[in-house]
């Protein structure tokens, strides 16, 4: 049986709006972020605030405080040339507009975009090193 956090966190990614690819689109400095958070160690607290959310900014709010992650690890990851808390800054616009959750997973709209540009960048290497046809 899953737990309240982990319940309460599907909610949210059920109701995944594809607008927040939006805010990191064309934006290397928060597609770094994005993707160190993916490969970052994050959790749910051992210990859980009483949780008594009724709106949905009240249980998000929630999960973020009942979240653990290490901000200095995740400067270094994400290699960006922000002090602490310009970082925790961007993070949390990034959290507001519920591109990061608080597991350590990303938007499922998020990750398919970076996926697809991705898949763009291998497409594009492949054309560069791939060698004319000579004509016989």
């Amino acid at each position: 049986m899953p737990d309240i956090f982990t319940e309460q966190l599907a909610r949210f990614k059920q109701n995944e709006k594809p607008e927040s690819v939006l805010i990191i689109a064309d934006n290397p400095e928060l597609i770094r972020i994005v993707v160190a958070w993916s490969n970052l160690d994050v959790r749910s607290a051992d210990e859980l605030s009483t949780f008594s959310g009724v709106s949905c900014s009240e249980v998000w709010s929630w999960l973020w405080e009942n979240s653990r992650y290490n901000l200095t690890e995740l400067k270094v990851r994400a290699s960006v040339p922000y002090s602490e808390s310009i970082l925790k800054q961007k993070i949390d616009s990034l959290i507001g507009n519920r591109v990061l959750y608080p597991d350590g997973t990303v938007n499922s709209f998020v990750q398919r975009y970076l996926r697809t540009q991705v898949a763009r960048l291998f497409e594009a290497k492949v054309k560069k090193t791939a060698k004319p046809k000579q004509s016989d």
